[in-house]
């Protein structure tokens, strides 16, 4: 079997596979955040955080609930680095560096999952599994619950109110991504994921050297990064590593992971709007962009253009043997369009036009399907935009979903759209301008403005990869980096729980002949063509600069 056949064939596996999850899950989620019953061992947490959960919020109130939380976790996650040294399970480990804790509390609380250390050489045990790991969970299910509350404000009327944070936030957790982390960290730990407490030992003798690895909780942890959109690897190759993702059928099941509950979130949103044919068009956009990039990818990375990609049946550089570059292909597209951030290759060193589809998928807004939750968020504000243009095209006031979509709508959507391009483009421009930030570059030229553009595009939009050639254990990145993951996670909430509570307060418009059917595949072409032109206008000219340059010279 050819490697193209083979990568193809891997793809319509993991279609299959996310077709058979879609129904059931994606209506199971509907019923948890529609329900007004709650478990025993959820009434004890609201008791111990001193929360009502049948309190009805607006908009404000809610995200004063996710700020307050994210916050404590911060600081928590800080502490719990900073005193490292101190805890029980740390392996010997140091604490970590006042700027590098702050990335790392930054990164994993906004679901990022940037990392500028080597896990394995860094973090003990208690910070892997009570800080980070703890985070992985947590920092999703708050990602979900901005989701429900955009979708419960196009599904109320007349009511400002947009449910109860903390009731969303306990029940993603206890409902959703603890029982379906279980079960993915048991099939990953049967697979040959290793799962343990063990602490440093000697594998092997190498060059007048001796190897040393530690142990860790890694299947547990692998299980919630991909099932979360988090990303952050137990040790510094990530999903490359055999530890982590050991055989081409956990690289394949881990990739069904990060795709199915941002995919499963449509039939979740058509259902609790009262109309599954719209979930279904927010699908079809969702998945031909997906499938698009990775047509595109897997032909950058087959094209042969020497005797050696011949021989390697493509560009092996930066691959897993295990993997190939088709199944390398298919992860670096779905983890880049969400904002998972884990790596089973290095994408610095995929082809010049390769390390720019990663890069254009964040850039995209990582919505085709995106995080969990952030992706559903950030997909319903592009179809705002998309019947906005469609609304001034024929004359009339857009509308979508018996919502009218007036001028405060339009101002929180476009707010929304331009602040991650701004943090992005802004940074990169700061970082190249001065002297000291462009020494953490590998290379020089087109592909070391890559490293850059892609660091702040990977921090800006909440992913966590890395293009790997970029030192960014510097006091200058792990601040702008830390700062653009913060600004770029919570001021696109702000804007979105704005949107919500804007649109809750409407009362239902009926349609007309002259209605937008916005579950037909005109709307969906539509909504994919506002998505592309306006990502490419506002990138195209940095993207001209890096990726494409060097993609036109090789």
């Amino acid at each position: 079997m050819g490697p193209v056949l083979a990568g193809v064939l891997q793809l319509l596996a993991l279609i299959a596979a996310l077709a058979l999850a879609y129904v059931p899950l994606g209506t199971y989620m509907a019923r948890v955040y529609s329900s007004d019953k709650h478990w025993r061992v959820e009434k004890w947490v609201y008791k111990g955080i001193g929360a009502n959960p049948n309190t009805e919020m607006r908009w404000p109130a809610y995200l004063r609930g996710v700020l307050a939380f994210s916050a404590v976790s911060v600081v928590f996650l800080y502490l719990l680095q900073r005193l490292q040294g101190h805890l029980p399970g740390s392996l010997g480990f140091k604490a970590i560096d006042p700027d590098q804790a702050f990335d790392t509390a930054t990164s994993f609380v906004t679901n990022t999952n940037w990392q500028s250390y080597y896990g394995e050489q860094a973090m003990g045990h208690v910070v892997q599994t009570a800080g980070l790991a703890v985070q992985n969970f947590v920092s999703a299910a708050v990602g979900i619950a901005v989701a429900v509350a955009l979708v419960r404000g196009f599904a109320r009327s007349r009511t400002g109110e947009l449910g109860n944070f903390w009731s969303d936030l306990v029940r993603g957790v206890t409902r959703i991504l603890l029982p379906l982390s279980v079960v993915a960290a048991i099939v990953l730990v049967a697979c040959g994921a290793i799962q343990n407490f063990s602490g440093i030992h000697e594998v092997g003798q190498f060059f007048g050297g001796h190897q040393q690895w530690n142990g860790g909780a890694v299947a547990s942890q692998e299980a919630i990064k991909e099932i979360g959109t988090n990303g952050g690897g137990y040790f510094n190759a990530n999903s490359a590593h055999p530890f982590e993702n050991p055989t081409p059928f956990t690289n394949l099941f881990e990739i069904f992971l990060l795709l199915v509950i941002p995919f499963a979130l449509t039939r979740t949103f058509g259902l609790m709007v009262g109309s599954i044919k719209q979930g279904y068009a927010i699908l079809a956009t969702m998945a031909t962009i997906w499938v698009g990039f990775i047509a595109l990818m897997m032909w950058t990375e087959f094209a042969h253009h020497g005797p050696a990609l011949q021989i390697a049946g493509g560009a092996m550089e930066g691959k897993e043997t295990r993997f190939g570059v088709g199944a390398s292909s298919i992860f670096a597209v779905s983890t880049t369009l969400t904002s998972t951030g884990a790596v089973d290759s290095f994408h610095s060193s995929f082809t010049g036009l390769g390390g720019g589809i990663t890069m254009l998928g964040m850039q995209l807004g990582e919505i085709a399907p995106g995080g969990t939750g952030s992706g559903l968020y950030g997909m319903l504000v592009m179809a705002i935009i998309a019947v906005f243009i469609a609304g001034l095209m024929v004359g009339r006031t857009p509308e979508y979903l018996g919502k009218k979509i007036g001028t405060r709508e339009i101002k929180f959507a476009a707010c929304y759209i331009l602040i991650t391009p701004a943090l992005v483009l802004i940074f990169t421009a700061a970082a190249m301008a001065l002297p000291t930030p462009g020494h953490s570059m590998t290379n020089s030229g087109a592909h070391g403005f890559s490293e850059i553009l892609y660091a702040y595009s990977s921090a800006a939009n909440n992913n966590g990869s890395a293009f790997a050639g970029l030192n960014a254990d510097t006091q200058w990145f792990n601040s702008t980096l830390g700062l653009a993951m913060v600004l770029g996670r919570f001021l696109p909430m702000v804007f979105v729980l704005a949107l919500a509570g804007s649109l809750a307060e409407q009362k239902p418009v009926p349609a007309t002949a002259g209605t937008l059917r916005t579950e037909k595949p005109l709307f969906t072409g539509l909504l994919v063509g506002a998505i592309l032109i306006i990502t490419g206008l506002t990138y195209f000219p940095a993207l001209a600069l890096g990726p494409l340059a060097e993609g036109l010279a090789s």
